[in-house]
């Protein structure tokens, strides 16, 4: 089961001809279970202290996200934008803010944040650096990073295995791994169950047969969609929050 993009209705930056803001186009506004809770639970309590949740960007299909690293390129956008397969964005979790709306000091934003499993791309919160506008919810997949981080996989940087593994998971093509989608996103849930198999490359070799036997699972590349369930069953059953049955609203 792949992880849900639900729509979500939230004030963003575009206005109409009276200047009135305008609710984040539908093409942008959707985000997993779990953001939607948290980009919910934020907003309320941004309200709580005077200011206001505005949203500039959410999601972006594979389309969107080409055209934004393209004006990343071209010159026409400043700020960095990677190609497909790269971007939070592409997953559903992530979203860009409009500062000046939070009314309050970016610091007291990422502790709120935090609360809610929301993180900043930056490191420290000043206002005036690139991206300080851009946050994350990457709950089960911040696995993946800190897996390349030990250096556990080397041929992604742990920012764009982790994104991957996001992306791959709301059932939207990577290129890198070609005609192996499945059996890339078979290794990225079994790297978030916890099992070291060396790199998410889409070969689905020793180390990853065995990590599967040790689950039960017997690989056989002719049962490749039955296998990719039973791993995505076992990720629901360990990250149910990523999977609520009910959604505030």
């Amino acid at each position: 089961m792949k992880t849900p993009l639900l729509p979500i209705d939230i004030l963003s930056i575009y206005k109409n001809s009276l200047g009135d803001l305008l609710p984040l186009p539908k093409r942008m506004a959707k985000c997993t279970p779990d953001t939607f809770s948290s980009i919910f639970n934020i907003a309320k309590e941004v309200k709580s202290k005077g200011g206001k949740l505005i949203l500039s960007d959410l999601f972006r299909s594979y389309e969107m996200q080409m055209q934004s690293h393209n004006d990343y390129i071209s010159g026409k956008k400043k700020a960095f934008s990677p190609p497909p397969g790269g971007s939070f964005h592409e997953s559903g979790r992530a979203f860009d803010l409009d500062l000046s709306a939070i009314k309050i000091p970016l610091s007291e934003f990422w502790s709120i944040a935090k609360k809610y499993g929301v993180v900043p791309i930056i490191d420290k919160p000043n206002k005036g650096t690139s991206e300080a506008w851009h946050f994350e919810c990457r709950a089960s997949h911040q696995i993946v990073y800190n897996y390349y981080l030990n250096g556990n996989g080397t041929n992604l940087t742990p920012y764009k295995a982790a994104a991957a593994s996001a992306i791959l998971t709301v059932g939207v093509q990577v290129d890198l791994f070609e005609e192996n989608q499945k059996q890339a996103m078979i290794q990225c849930n079994l790297i978030r169950l916890g099992k070291i198999l060396g790199n998410i490359d889409g070969n689905i070799g020793k180390k990853t047969q065995a990590a599967l036997a040790e689950f039960g699972i017997k690989y056989s590349p002719s049962h490749i969609d039955n296998i990719l369930i039973e791993t995505e069953n076992l990720v629901q059953e360990k990250f149910s929050k990523e999977y609520p049955t009910a959604i505030i609203s």
